[in-house]
């Protein structure tokens, strides 16, 4: 088995190289790595559904979409992800647990206890600190998850916070858990790196087991893929299930009713009601909204083009 430390943190050059690997690779491979602020959502979800945009978007923390199903996590520098690409010779071999397994052992070894908990988590004492995912490419599996180690968990938790109700579709969602990081359970003092280096020479230090560098050939090959893919707003957004937004907020005491119509990222209707914008100012955004993007700066460069007045609150009432 390879083990690859991945040093790159830019969580869609780690996510291509996730399909990279799994797709131009023969051998069973172990891999490493870490992102900066980044919610990553499952390939079936709805993006503006899974995340808190107006947090997000004003903390520069960034979206990705993987190519695995499941729900929503979030990453940041206190967070590790583990990948496990392997051959298999039947869909028996395809198993959560037998996936995580080598995960429970090497906590165990922490003498941090972490359980399945039947909706491919992992646990302590009853807290999520591991979300997992599986994508199958021929006869190879693809199992990724998520350690908590030292996470900001209230710029995780705000980061994933939404407002039921206002997103309409048939998007697959995340269930809600309570989280935990696992550093409160180590009584020797690490830092993410310590646990970052316990991980890789555990795995390492199995039968088989050898590390491996990517070339230059593999980090060019994965940059081009993440440029034509992972790092595209029509991946990451526009590849959304189609979905009917609604909402009703007040602004400066004056209530705005927005309803959108969108697929693949694009709003296809718009119905902008309320006392906010005269009746020809919303006939005029009716229109003109069709067609764009249902994005901050989409919407942004509408209003201007249409001599509104905005901020960023009006904005945020569209998502």
């Amino acid at each position: 088995m390879y083990c690859i430390y991945l040093k790159n943190k830019d969580p869609y050059f780690c996510l291509a190289a996730e399909e990279y690997l799994m797709k131009k690779f023969s051998n069973d491979i172990f891999m490493l790595w870490q992102s900066h602020d980044t919610v990553v959502i499952g390939k079936h979800q709805n993006a503006m559904a899974e995340i808190n945009y107006p947090f997000v978007h004003k903390n520069n923390i960034k979206v990705a979409r993987r190519i695995s199903g499941g729900g929503t996590v979030f990453h940041d520098k206190g967070n590790v992800n583990f990948s496990f690409i392997k051959n298999v010779d039947s869909p028996a071999e395809i198993s959560f647990k037998r996936f995580v397994q080598p995960i429970i052992k090497a906590l165990e070894s922490l003498n941090v206890k972490a359980v399945t908990s039947g909706r491919n988590d992992l646990l302590v004492q009853g807290k999520k600190i591991s979300g997992n995912a599986e994508h199958i490419f021929k006869n190879r599996v693809l199992h990724h998850g998520t350690l908590l180690f030292n996470s900001n968990l209230e710029l995780l938790s705000q980061s994933i916070k939404v407002v039921p109700g206002k997103y309409h579709g048939k998007a697959v969602q995340s269930n809600p858990s309570s989280v935990t990081n696992i550093y409160p359970f180590l009584k020797n003092g690490w830092t993410v790196d310590d646990f970052n280096l316990f991980l890789f020479e555990y795995q390492l230090n199995k039968p088989g087991s050898t590390t491996y560098q990517l070339s230059k050939e593999d980090n060019t090959a994965i940059q081009e893929l993440m440029n034509e893919k992972f790092s595209t707003w029509d991946w990451n957004f526009g590849y959304s299930p189609k979905y009917v937004f609604q909402n009703e907020s007040k602004i400066t005491n004056k209530k705005i009713n927005v309803k959108l119509g969108v697929e693949k990222g694009y709003i296809q209707k718009a119905e902008i009601t309320g006392e906010y914008f005269t009746a020809v100012q919303s006939s005029k955004l009716n229109k003109t909204l069709k067609g764009i993007r249902h994005f901050h700066d989409s919407l942004r460069n509408n209003l201007i083009a249409n001599n509104l007045i905005f901020t960023d609150e009006l904005i945020y009432s569209f998502f």
